[in-house]
């Protein structure tokens, strides 16, 4: 019986090791897009809650002051460097995760999936909607490593079941969902995306829900229509919301335009 027990406790930590690994994005969670060669939108209607930058290229092109809730970075500063940097270290954290499951081939149109750590061998797609379930657990967290694309088909959605919370008791947002992409990340038209998108390359949002971020380490961010972004998300009831230093707490803090 003590063998029995024993043996359980083991798969019991190795499960949670599968899922455990700590993500940090620092300074670079205070953005809603973070791009290294251009941010580039074409839709006056577009709305980013978070702040806005590039670098070591810092060219925006397509957004004003007025779209952003937060800090736009027009022009070079550390700022922007400091959270590239961040961004270098919590995309590496994400890769070393340990995969709990393979899904390489299978859409994931249609699953529903506890926290964990779901990993493809090259592409992922999504089409139709997947469902993240908390199930209960205190400070659950999804982390999705994609060898090479990430593609979601028109109005695709991720969505987190009814009534996942996390420790603090508030439902579950951006803050615990990851997409490390191996090259780059395509969002298709109308599509309500939950999560940190951590790009290796380049993103295009083609018109749509961000809830989360989108981080692009060595490319470009396209908005290619209209799109809403929110770095808040911990709270996914809400569309808009305060901005704040770490994408968590529901504090308001918002930036100066730069």
């Amino acid at each position: 019986m003590k063998l029995l027990v024993v043996f359980s406790l083991v798969l019991s930590s190795l499960a949670t090791g599968a899922f455990a690994q700590t993500i940090d994005l620092g300074t670079a969670n205070n953005f809603g897009l973070l791009a290294a060669s251009g941010v580039t939108n074409v839709s006056t209607l577009t709305e980013i809650t978070g702040d806005v930058g590039s670098s070591p290229t810092p060219a925006v092109t397509g957004l004003i002051p007025a779209q952003v809730s937060g800090t736009l970075f027009l022009t070079s500063s550390p700022v922007t460097a400091q959270a590239q940097t961040d961004l270098a270290v919590g995309y590496s954290q994400a890769v070393a995760a340990q995969c709990g499951t393979d899904l390489s081939g299978q859409d994931l149109g249609g699953m529903t999936l506890a926290p964990g750590v779901y990993c493809f061998a090259s592409s992922a797609a999504l089409s139709g909607t997947l469902t993240l379930d908390g199930g209960g657990n205190a400070n659950p967290q999804w982390v999705f490593q994609i060898g090479s694309t990430l593609t979601t088909a028109v109005n695709s959605v991720v969505k987190l079941a009814s009534g996942s919370k996390g420790g603090s008791g508030k439902k579950l947002g951006a803050c615990a969902i990851y997409w490390q992409v191996g090259s780059s990340a395509t969002i298709g038209t109308g599509s309500i995306f939950v999560g940190k998108i951590l790009a290796l390359t380049s993103i295009t949002l083609n018109g749509g829900t961000l809830r989360g971020g989108a981080f692009a380490s060595n490319g470009a961010i396209t908005m290619a229509a209209r799109e809403t972004v929110s770095a808040l998300q911990c709270d996914v009831t809400h569309g808009h919301g305060h901005h704040n230093k770490n994408g968590c707490d529901g504090n308001t803090n918002q930036g100066n335009k730069k």
